[in-house]
């Protein structure tokens, strides 16, 4: 039975038996002489009479002035709000945290990010389940936001939709700037550059290395970023938004709008009403976020040339929703799915540019026609995918953004899955081609990425050298931080091509160059990783898809056998309690 005609099945049952989505929830909160307190503390929000006969939806606003990814979420969450009320439902906003991985990235507090995925998912959850809502309008902005909303949208089974804040539009160091404020020989250099998050951190290592001055370097900080949004590359952000919008829980091309814009807010108003067509066709998330589902979010993220991060919160998002979903899908799909989308960190492109030729949309058109994605999903427009993508145009000629089928980036993905000795759990790469399939080299045993960093600006990371942190994994960090300031320390060295990163840790959307993370078991669990020294000669084979330390098994074994766990680093608090309950990274690193 398709997912369209088990809905319809389940809405004809429902009809027979009297059940209703339109107040399941909402009218065991407000109905009936001995709700009168409840109704009072209602009307005092806003509640007119009438509005307890109405659906009532929760409006999750992650916004914030923590970080420009978020800080115009709250006008998102206005226009969601007038949506669901001018649908016939009565919305109710509330709030949930946000934390800024790019301002955080490096530090201690880098640790809290993974961990505020689990927050969000909990505490969305919590007032939902709490305030009984019928149905639920998320809207995310930063990375973790988004695959936090879906754990809590699937966990809640409610009819529900996903609104993405929105990319940020590019930095740019203009023409009159650069003229007053840059060396004439470094003007054409700058002149009209496209700026992002990214370029900040690989300047870092351009001026450790000399080739920035003091004022350079602050002109790029400055322009980086010029307002709202998330980060502009295909990086976690706009990957996770784009595996959503595939995924079907967002509206189409809610992935490829611009964060200020007037789509952007004609998405969210939308997405108010949706909620409520889904409450009226009986259309819960479960129905949507099934395993074919998840594939073409696979797919989608594939085609994009998506982070690494992707993998971690799919299966955690999966997990959620009850879809058995392993590292081995990813290579599956992998193995038929080629990178179409010249976009940064390894590309040319923002997702900005994206957006001006039509978005994701047609990317989808074009895999679909080619057999590539499930057409048949239930979306959150009441439609399948293949009826959301009937009438979508095609990319407009000359365009260089997303490639065809037939002249790929990369034939395949660029998201490999490594095993071997010392990753016997798994590990993820992100191999673009761009630097090779194969690197070998020597071990450089770090305990911390701090101190990793150091190495690579001070120069004693030399060619031929196997960068190795760890002790960074979802226990042993605890938090799972992400390596975006040694990798992009290595591109402003110049030393992309010629040394490579491993660790038990992950990466941001922004990295680039030869890396391996997610690498279980972890370092601090007594994974191989641990025993590795300086000197050691490791291999990261894509095309085996192996990831190998070069020393005879009995060593190996031996020093697995004399091996000792450390101390924990953190005994109290959020971070603690973490670590006690997060799973590998294989698994998602989920708490539940």
């Amino acid at each position: 039975m398709s997912t369209t005609a088990r809905i319809e099945a389940k809405r004809s049952s429902s009809k027979k038996n009297g059940a209703s989505l339109h107040r399941a929830h909402s009218s065991l909160v407000t109905d009936g002489y001995e709700r009168a307190a409840s109704r009072a503390m209602l009307h005092a929000v806003g509640f007119a009479r009438e509005d307890f006969k109405k659906s009532q939806i929760g409006i999750a606003s992650t916004w914030s002035m923590v970080t420009p990814c978020n800080m115009h979420i709250d006008q998102l969450a206005r226009q969601a709000e007038a949506g669901a009320n001018a649908g016939g439902g009565k919305a109710i906003i509330f709030g949930t945290i946000t934390i800024s991985d790019g301002i955080s990235m490096g530090t201690e507090g880098m640790k809290y990010s993974l961990v505020s995925r689990e927050v969000i998912a909990d505490s969305i959850e919590t007032v939902m389940g709490c305030e009984g809502f019928d149905g639920l309008v998320a809207i995310g902005g930063c990375d973790k936001n988004m695959p936090g909303c879906l754990i809590a949208i699937a966990r809640l089974n409610r009819p529900s939709v996903f609104v993405y804040g929105g990319t940020i539009l590019p930095g740019c160091i203009s023409g009159i700037l650069a003229e007053k404020r840059l060396r004439k020989d470094r003007r054409e250099k700058f002149a009209e550059k496209n700026l992002d998050i990214v370029s900040c951190f690989e300047a870092v290592g351009e001026y450790a290395n000399g080739g920035l001055d003091d004022r350079e370097l602050a002109l790029i900080e400055e322009k980086a970023i010029p307002g709202a949004g998330s980060c502009g590359g295909m990086y976690t952000a706009n990957t996770m938004a784009s595996a959503i919008e595939a995924l079907g829980m967002s509206l189409p091309n809610s992935s490829a709008q611009n964060a200020v814009s007037r789509e952007k807010a004609a998405d969210a108003r939308e997405a108010g009403v949706a909620v409520l067509e889904l409450i009226k066709r009986g259309i819960r998330p479960l129905d949507i976020m099934t395993k074919q589902a998840f594939e073409n979010a696979i797919t989608v993220v594939i085609a994009l040339g998506g982070s690494t991060n992707a993998v971690l919160h799919l299966l955690a998002m999966a997990h959620a929703a009850h879809v058995p979903l392993t590292l081995d899908d990813f290579t599956r799909i992998g193995k038929r799915v080629p990178v179409l989308a010249d976009l940064k960190p390894s590309g040319r492109f923002l997702m900005s540019e994206l957006v001006g030729i039509g978005g994701q949309t047609p990317l989808m058109k074009m895999l679909l026609d080619a057999g590539l994605l499930h057409g048949g999903c239930m979306t959150v427009t009441g439609k399948t995918v293949a009826e959301n993508l009937k009438r979508v145009k095609a990319y407009p000629k000359g365009q260089e953004i997303i490639r065809g089928l037939d002249n790929p980036i990369k034939p395949d993905s660029h998201l490999v899955v490594l095993y071997g000795n010392l990753a016997p759990g798994g590990a993820v790469a992100k191999i673009t081609g761009k630097e090779g399939l194969e690197f070998s080299g020597k071990a450089l045993v770090f305990e911390n990425e701090q101190d990793a960093l150091a190495a690579i600006l001070d120069g004693r990371v030399k060619k031929g050298h196997v960068i190795v942190i760890r002790h960074e994994g979802p226990v042993g960090g605890p938090g799972m931080r992400e390596m975006l300031s040694p990798t992009s320390a290595v591109m402003g060295k110049g030393l992309g091509k010629d040394v490579a990163l491993i660790t038990d840790g992950r990466f941001s959307g922004g990295s680039h160059g030869f890396v391996v993370g997610h690498i279980t078991p972890e370092a601090a669990l007594g994974g191989p990783l641990a025993i590795v020294r300086n000197g050691d000669p490791i291999t990261i084979d894509a095309k085996r898809r192996v990831l190998t330390l070069g020393i005879p098994q009995a060593d190996l074994d031996g020093r697995l056998k004399r091996w000792k766990a450390p101390a924990k680093r953190y005994t109290r608090g959020v971070l603690a309690k973490y670590a006690r309950q997060v799973s590998t990274a294989s698994q998602g690193a989920v708490t539940d």
